[in-house]
């Protein structure tokens, strides 16, 4: 376990550069994962439940949201410890946490909710996390 008191305290533009180098991280690597990758599978196992176009600005509070909270709770921590390690693991259990609540939510209380893409969706959940909060962890380090 760490203490946050006895840990070296980043600074705020080691943390404002973290969190863009984050927050653009995780909107590139859902970009593709949503548009390239699995779009096509979401639209295939959802169906009517899918908008055509998504709503930008629930959208926008949510990317902005998530990377605050893989800064908080997982980048922060990192930097005060120097350790990318920690970064990695702590944000890749922010993604597991956050992902995982959703998609079990959806799984237990939705009639069409396919149990292979809360798997699918959980584990990118975890690596979406583990490499926007290792990157932004990496930018934030890079000006100690």
């Amino acid at each position: 376990m760490f203490t946050l008191s006895t840990a070296k305290s980043p600074t705020m533009q080691q943390l404002l550069i973290a969190y863009v180098t984050t927050l653009l991280a995780v909107l590139a690597l859902d970009a593709v994962w949503l548009g390239l990758l699995m779009g096509p599978s979401y639209q295939s196992a959802l169906g009517d439940l899918m908008l055509a176009q998504p709503r930008l600005i629930p959208a926008a509070l949510f990317y902005l949201l998530y990377a605050l909270g893989l800064l908080v709770l997982g980048i922060l921590p990192a930097l005060q410890a120097q350790s990318w390690q920690r970064a990695a693991c702590l944000c890749g259990m922010l993604g597991l946490v956050a992902y995982g609540t959703y998609d079990l939510s959806n799984l237990a209380t939705l009639k069409a909710w396919p149990a292979m893409l809360a798997a699918l969706d959980i584990g990118w959940g975890v690596a979406l996390s583990t490499i926007a909060g290792t990157l932004g962890y990496l930018a934030g380090r890079r000006f100690a």
